[in-house]
């Protein structure tokens, strides 16, 4: 059991022995190490027991350890270690600054039975509920845990670095007499890293010289080690690949500059270190598309193939070892892609600028609904005094046009209406209440919890309104359009998506001949007065982070409504936009405060070396609105968009 230290260290906690030569291990290893050297205090402890799926001394060890750990400790849960086990984690999470990491859902896994997906699946989910956030590895996993019901704000990732070593020449120039080409494939032996598809593969190209190395652990799941051996022997290949078993990190670093081209036929990964290694040594990569490599492998230096193609994999192979010049190619690429591959150093300021996030000034990083509902509840007042009345009743005119103007068999029946990232229903009620035709709403957030909120309250309108729970991405948007929607709208929401989630809804909604109202999207713009020598300062960071990736891929922030509004002018829509400004003053404070504190977090994570400066302005502010000394006004944009020839603005 650890003895109990004064806050300030970070503790990591693993499965197993921490010195593991795993990917997950190893991130865990270098992050520790990282966070020691720029002085922050950090140590890895591994835990007893059998996980994922944890017996009883597993339980008792993470149970055991979290108590010994002191008030306001900030731990970091390795999910292998944690996502077994919600019931410890929710008896510890009060006293705890309890953090996730994951590095891919334990669900996710190759190989597991059905009952095994689904208890994995419900047992992480709860787990994911007690921690204060998440830190994941790459941007997939981060979009991932949404079918988790985690919120994107819930979620920061800090991606895997490298250890940076000494280059050396290459094996076509060390020497000119010929050589066998070398193939290097570092992971260690299992089902998901799929070492059965590369023997297969290579069993395919017997006519060509090649020698290949397996680097790995072949103890880890003893028994497909085993199968792994017999299919080399089976294939009549013990003489052309070779199992090292694992290897120190010098011993490996020689691999890398020693071999020609490195493969790895993982059938899904939640990052994928070992490439951006092989990137790091100038290595070319041949790599199947599995989990978070479609995006994390496609780089200059790799090429991929589709995961479990075997065919294809062998294909890749045949054609660089057949044809030199195009490896020498690739090598020249990854070579220079090695100039961009991130440090340790790099990952360790992500990972702390995800910890001062997540501890907050409020604690308002929770994914929890709890939260997201106190903070909606805070700016309803504002937002509804802010909205623009003219679209509304520009609005109102064409829904009533448009009722009037049904066909004889469906007059009389309800407008159909979707509300996007409704939340608990603002929106909605505002428009429920100002709307006079007939209506029917389905309301669409990838939170369950507040869209129950949102539907206790439509009860009291007596309105046709039903809720989808769900996480819209420009592949699934268009299904939750029905071909007959009306209008489409939603508040406080496209500032936070990608060009390419935009895109996807205005094709979804021209091909319904939908009308378009979207509400207080920030515009990029907000004044405090008294001023502050440090609001341009704040601003500039504010919207820099209004660009970062929010579940969907980098977002739009300011340029969101212009863009929106260029794309709908070239369907032919005819196209509105309004000011809609908050105006906060000392009936706002609450919500000043919460404003305030989220700007500075926000700030902070794209700059964490002015955490102290913008920790001063924030008490500096926070006493001014405690005195009623300061009053806030912050510019957002509403659009209203209706089908062409059917404007009905007044004249």
């Amino acid at each position: 059991m650890p003895e109990s230290e004064a806050p300030g260290v970070i503790e990591f906690l693993v499965p197993g022995d921490p010195e593991q030569n795993t990917g997950g291990y190893r991130y865990v290893r270098k992050l520790v190490e990282a966070l020691n050297e720029r002085g922050t205090k950090a140590r890895v402890t591994g835990l007893p027991g059998r996980f994922p799926r944890p017996d009883d001394a597993a339980l008792n060890a993470l149970d055991q350890h979290l108590g010994a750990m002191p008030d306001g400790a900030c731990v970091v849960l390795d999910g292998l270690a944690m996502g077994g086990l919600p019931e410890v984690v929710n008896k510890h999470h009060d006293r705890l600054q309890l953090l996730a990491l994951v590095h891919h859902p334990l669900a996710d896994e190759t190989g597991l039975s059905e009952a095994d997906r689904d208890w994995f699946f419900e047992a992480e989910k709860r787990a994911l509920t007690f921690v204060k956030g998440i830190v994941t590895t790459s941007r997939p996993t981060a979009s991932r845990l949404a079918a988790y019901d985690v919120l994107a704000a819930g979620v920061r990732v800090a991606e895997p670095g490298v250890t940076r070593v000494a280059s050396r020449a290459s094996p076509q120039a060390a020497s000119a007499e010929h050589r066998v080409p070398r193939l290097l494939c570092v992971a260690h032996l299992s089902p998901r890293k799929a070492q059965h598809q590369l023997i297969e593969a290579l069993q395919s190209l017997k006519s060509i010289p090649w020698h290949c190395l397996l680097v790995g652990s072949d103890t880890r799941n003893a028994e497909y080690g085993e199968c792994v051996r017999q299919l080399i022997l089976e294939a009549d290949l013990e003489g052309r690949i070779e199992l090292t078993g694992e290897l120190g990190e010098t011993e490996l670093a020689d691999l890398y500059q020693q071999s020609d081209l490195f493969v790895f036929p993982s059938l899904y990964e939640g990052y994928g270190m070992v490439i951006d290694e092989a990137l790091s040594a100038g290595l070319p990569v041949i790599s199947s598309d599995g989990g978070a490599l479609a995006s994390t492998g496609a780089r200059p230096g790799v090429v991929q193939y589709s995961a479990g193609d075997v065919r294809a994999l062998a294909a890749r192979i045949r054609r660089w070892l057949e044809h030199p010049e195009e490896l020498q190619h690739a090598r020249k690429l990854a070579k220079k892609e090695s100039r961009r591959i991130r440090s340790w150093s790099d990952t360790a300021t992500d990972f702390m600028a995800a910890v001062t996030y997540f501890n907050g000034f409020n604690q308002r990083t929770h994914q929890h609904s709890e939260f997201a509902s106190s903070w909606l509840v805070a700016r309803e007042n504002a937002d509804q005094r802010a909205r623009s009345r003219q679209l509304t009743e520009s609005l109102n005119r064409w829904l009533c046009k448009h009722y009037a103007d049904q066909e004889p068999g469906s007059r009389h029946k309800p407008l159909q209406i979707v509300d996007l990232g409704t939340g608990r229903g603002s929106n909605a009620m505002f428009l429920i209440r100002a709307l006079p035709v007939p209506q029917a709403w389905l309301a669409i957030d990838q939170d369950a919890g507040l869209l129950r909120e949102a539907k206790q309250r439509a009860k009291t309108l007596d309105v046709p309104f039903e809720t989808e729970a769900v996480q819209l991405t420009p592949e699934n948007i268009g299904q939750y359009l029905a071909p007959g929607v009306a209008l489409v709208t939603a508040s406080a929401l496209i500032d936070l998506v990608s060009e390419r989630w935009l895109l996807a809804l205005t094709k979804a909604v021209v091909a319904r001949k939908a009308a378009v109202l979207i509400v207080l999207s920030y515009a990029g713009h907000f004044e405090l007065s008294p001023a502050h020598p440090d609001d341009s300062l704040l601003q500039e960071l504010v919207n820099r982070h209004q660009h970062g990736d929010k579940g969907t891929g980098a977002a739009l922030g300011p340029e969101a409504s212009a863009m929106l509004q260029r794309r709908l002018v070239e369907q032919g829509y005819d196209v509105e936009l309004a000011e809609s400004v908050w105006k906060l003053g000392a009936g706002d404070a609450a919500l000043t405060q919460m404003l305030m504190a989220d700007w500075v977090q926000a700030a902070i994570e794209q700059e964490p070396d002015c955490t102290e400066k913008l920790t001063g302005w924030l008490q500096t502010r926070s006493a001014q609105l405690a005195e009623g000394h300061l009053s806030v006004s912050v510019d957002h944009i509403d659009l209203l968009a209706l089908p062409p020839g059917e404007a009905t603005w007044p004249t």
